[in-house]
C-alpha cells in the first residue's frame, strides 16, 4: 500500500516537474517577445474579494504567490504529517542521512550567500534563497534517469526535500513576516484554537477544517505573517484516520493529499513558475549574472548544495552515523546533492518573500540567478546520475571511500 503510494507520488512529481520546465520557458519566451506587455498586464490583473469592511484586494501576481501557494503549503503540510507520523520521518534510521545532509544543503548555500552579499545589505535579504529544493523538478529529472536509480536514493531524495521544506517554512515564519497586526495574530490564534477542538473532539470530516482554514488564511494573510503558513497549520490537523459512511476505517489525510496533489502539480505550480519565471533579458550582459544577487545565488545553488548535501553526507556515513541508501554509489549520490541544488519553485517563492517590499518588482535580480543556478544544477545532476547509474554495481560497503 505505501509503495503504491510512493510510487504514484514519484509519477505526478515527475509529469508536473516537465510541466514546470515548459510554464517556465514560456514565461521567459512572452516576456521577451512582443507579449511581453500583454504577460504583464496579466499578472498585473486586479481581483478584490470583499465581505462588508473585510476586503482582500491584489494583482494576480499576488493571488498565485499568496492564495495558491497556500494551498500548495498545505498539501506540504499534510505529506509532513503523515511522513512523520507512518512514513520516511517516523522512524530514526530512516531519516538520519536525509536530515543531516539537509542540515548541510541550508547551512553551505546560505554561508556561500552570506560571504558574496555582506557588504550590501539589501542583498543580504536574499541569503535563504539557495536553501530551498524544488521536489517537483528534482523528481522529475531522477525519473528522467531510468529505472537504474534505486528505490532508497529516491526515497533519499524525496526525504531530504521534505526537510528542506520544513527549513523554508520555519525561515519564512521567523525571518520573512512584515509588521504584525496584534487584531488579526488574536483571529488567527482563535481559529488554531478551534482546530485544536475539531481534534479534540475527534471530528474527521474535512469540511468543517477546510471551513476554520479559510479564516486562519484570512486572519494570518492580514497579520504580517505570510499566509502560506496558515496551509501549513491546517495541513497538520487534517485528521490521519477516520469512519466513513459505512463505518469502514479511511484516512481523511490520505484522501485529500491524493485529491489535491494533481491540481497542485499540474495546476498551481505551474501557474506559479509562469507568474515568476519572466525575466526581462534584453540588454543583459554576462555581468549581470556575475555579480550580487545574481552570483551569490548561483554560487549557493550550485556549489553550495553539493558541498553541503554530499560533505554532510559524506561525512555522516564515514562516522558510521548512518549508511549509503540501500543499492546506491558515491556517484549516484553526488548526483542527487546536485539535483538539490535545483531550487527553482520554492527558491522563486523565497525571493518574492525576500524582495518584496524593496520596490524591484518584477526586475528583481534574484529570478535570473535562480534560473540560471537551477539549471546548470539540474542538467550537471542529470549527467552524473546517468553516468553513475550506468555502471552501477552493488556499493552497499560503506568503507569504501567516493569514487565520483
Amino acid at each position: 500500500m505505501l509503495q503504491s503510494k510512493f510510487k504514484e507520488f514519484l509519477k505526478l512529481e515527475a509529469a508536473g516537474g516537465i510541466l514546470l520546465i515548459f510554464a517556465a520557458a514560456l514565461a521567459m519566451m512572452l516576456k521577451n517577445s512582443g507579449f511581453g506587455d500583454l504577460y504583464n498586464a496579466f499578472l498585473n490583473t486586479p481581483g478584490e474579494i470583499r465581505v462588508g469592511a473585510l476586503y482582500i484586494a491584489k494583482p494576480l501576481f499576488l493571488w498565485v504567490n499568496d492564495g495558491l501557494m497556500a494551498i500548495f503549503f498545505f498539501m506540504i503540510g499534510m505529506e509532513v504529517k503523515r511522513e512523520i507520523l507512518i512514513g520516511e520521518l517516523s522512524e530514526l534510521n530512516q531519516i538520519t542521512l536525509p536530515a543531516i545532509a539537509g542540515v548541510g544543503g541550508i547551512i553551505v548555500p546560505a554561508g556561500l550567500y552570506y560571504l558574496i552579499t555582506m557588504d550590501d545589505p539589501l542583498a543580504l535579504q536574499g541569503w535563504a534563497i539557495p536553501t530551498a529544493t524544488d521536489i517537483a523538478f528534482a523528481l522529475g529529472i531522477l525519473a528522467l534517469v531510468g529505472p537504474r536509480v534505486p528505490t532508497a536514493l529516491k526515497l533519499f531524495l524525496m526525504t531530504l526535500a521534505i526537510i528542506d521544506d520544513l527549513g523554508a517554512i520555519l525561515i519564512i515564519a521567523f525571518f520573512y513576516t512584515s509588521e504584525l497586526s496584534t487584531m488579526s495574530l488574536s483571529v488567527a490564534a482563535g481559529a488554531i484554537g478551534w482546530l485544536f477542538l475539531l481534534k479534540l473532539r475527534k471530528v474527521t470530516s474535512i469540511t468543517p477544517y477546510l471551513m476554520v482554514g479559510l479564516i486562519l488564511w484570512v486572519a494570518v494573510l492580514k497579520s504580517g505573517v505570510h499566509a502560506t503558513l496558515a496551509g501549513v497549520i491546517l495541513g497538520f490537523f487534517i485528521p490521519l484516520k477516520g469512519m466513513d459512511e459505512d463505518n469502514k476505517e479511511y484516512s481523511p489525510l490520505d484522501k485529500l493529499i491524493h485529491d489535491l496533489h494533481p491540481a497542485v502539480a499540474f495546476g498551481i505550480l505551474p501557474l506559479f513558475a509562469f507568474a515568476n519565471a519572466g525575466i526581462n533579458l534584453s540588454g543583459m550582459s554576462t555581468n549581470d549574472l556575475l555579480s550580487g544577487i545574481p552570483l551569490a545565488i548561483v554560487v549557493g545553488l550550485f556549489f553550495g548544495k553539493q558541498i553541503g548535501v554530499f560533505g554532510f553526507a559524506w561525512v555522516a556515513i564515514m562516522l558510521g552515523l548512518c549508511k549509503k541508501p540501500e543499492g546506491s554509489n558515491w556517484g549516484q549520490i553526488y548526483g542527487v546533492a546536485l539535483l538539490c541544488g535545483v531550487g527553482f519553485t520554492m527558491s522563486l517563492f523565497v525571493g518574492s518573500l525576500a524582495f518584496e517590499g524593496s520596490g524591484l518588482g518584477y526586475s528583481r535580480p534574484d529570478r535570473l540567478g535562480i534560473v540560471v543556478g537551477s539549471l546548470v544544477a539540474g542538467i550537471l545532476g542529470f549527467i552524473v546520475l546517468k553516468l553513475a547509474s550506468k555502471n552501477a554495481t552493488d556499493t552497499t560497503d560503506n568503507k569504501d571511500r567516493p569514487q565520483i
